[in-house]
């Protein structure tokens, strides 16, 4: 079959790899219909983490499955899935508590296992033509037959899902104001959910037009902290408190300064402990890890970031954080979508054909020509 394989930092091809056969009872082959390009991906992409070459990339996927091991129950050849970017056991002490991300079963020595991604077990990814899906029936989520809604079907997988983990690690509710930082599609993500929570006003934060355009389409208020200071930005806007009342990350550890010149990756950590008001929450969905080799400097290298706690102490702020457990919100999301309450979809900027994937991974990683968000059809 076709798939995505990452050659060295700054290139990926499409090359023959193996079909995936099934390994466990418990196992499917899906094919797959629809996947999408992720920013985590560009971290790979980019050389930023350990990946070696030959992994196959791919978290985001929707499909249909073709074959099923003997021990599935739930769900049978034809039957259309998407599934979360977290493989996941079902019986594990976390998943048991609903927190899938860091399933203790399927990758041994590590809390948490995925599709297509560095250090996060032996699965390969779904930037491809078929998926092999471990414990299928407690990772396929089913979706109504046919082709109705694929684009926003494909966005539960992660960044739907994930844009709203941020808003519920930051407990957004009613009334509320909200600074989401990042306009990218995690970031649209939760700033979408914050007002499908109910907040009153949403600001987003980044320096790229063309996202901060979708930003203002949706009912949030742009922020463009190339023209000043996002923190003060929002203080002047939200004075009577003193700040915004919850925030969000959806930027990660490869943060820019104010003039977008050089990585500072503790700036988006520490813009928010100054945006949003004493005793607020922080919601911090955008990834950080261990080891960075492309960090600006030797801590932040060993994933150590000069942060301000000792003014989030003196504000009372509490944070959470960590990768989205998708199974928590994904039934749930995908109901919004077929009722029509909610339609993620408006973040995808292109729909190309699986043989296009290394022109769209360099687009999408230089941010031009529009790429935010692109869906690959194999």
């Amino acid at each position: 079959m076709k798939a995505v394989v990452y050659k060295k930092p700054y290139e990926v091809a499409v090359e023959e790899v193996p079909d995936p056969e099934l390994q466990h009872p418990n196992d499917v082959i899906v094919r797959i219909t629809s996947t999408a390009i992720c920013g985590s991906d560009l971290h790979m992409y980019e050389g930023r983490t350990a990946a070696e070459p030959g992994i196959v990339f791919g978290h985001e996927n929707l499909g249909v499955v073709e074959q099923a091991g003997d021990g599935v129950t739930s769900i049978k050849p034809g039957d259309r899935v998407v599934m979360p970017f977290n493989v996941a056991c079902g019986f594990c002490v976390n998943c048991v508590r609903g927190h899938t991300g860091f399933c203790l079963t399927v990758n041994p020595g590590f809390a948490g296992g995925a599709y297509g991604y560095v250090s996060m077990g032996p699965y390969s990814g779904g930037q491809a033509e078929k998926l092999r899906v471990p414990y299928a029936d407690f990772n396929c989520l089913a979706l109504p037959p046919g082709t109705d809604h694929e684009l926003d079907f494909v966005l539960l997988a992660d960044i739907f899902p994930t844009g709203y983990h941020g808003c519920e690690l930051a407990e957004v509710t009613l009334g509320e104001s909200v600074a989401v930082f990042g306009a990218g599609p995690v970031g649209l993500m939760a700033a979408y959910s914050a007002l499908l929570r109910g907040a009153a006003k949403v600001f987003v934060v980044d320096r790229v037009p063309e996202r901060l355009r979708k930003a203002e389409e949706i009912g949030a208020v742009p922020i463009d902290f190339s023209e000043g200071n996002a923190a003060r930005q929002i203080l002047e806007q939200c004075a009577e408190l003193g700040g915004a009342d919850k925030g969000v990350d959806a930027v990660g550890y490869q943060a820019h300064s104010d003039s977008g010149a050089k990585e500072e990756p503790a700036v988006v950590l520490n813009s928010l402990i100054e945006a949003v008001r004493a005793t607020g929450m922080l919601g911090v969905p955008g990834l950080y890890v261990p080891a960075d080799p492309g960090g600006p400097d030797e801590q932040s290298r060993q994933g150590m970031l000069l942060v301000a706690i000792g003014r989030m102490f003196e504000k009372g702020l509490r944070m959470g954080t960590g990768q989205c457990d998708v199974k928590r919100y994904n039934t749930r999301l995908r109901d919004l979508i077929i009722a029509g309450r909610a339609k993620p979809s408006f973040v995808v900027s292109h729909e190309l054909p699986l043989d296009e994937a290394p022109m769209a991974y360099e687009k999408f990683d230089k941010r031009v020509d529009g790429f935010t968000k692109v869906v690959l059809h194999p």
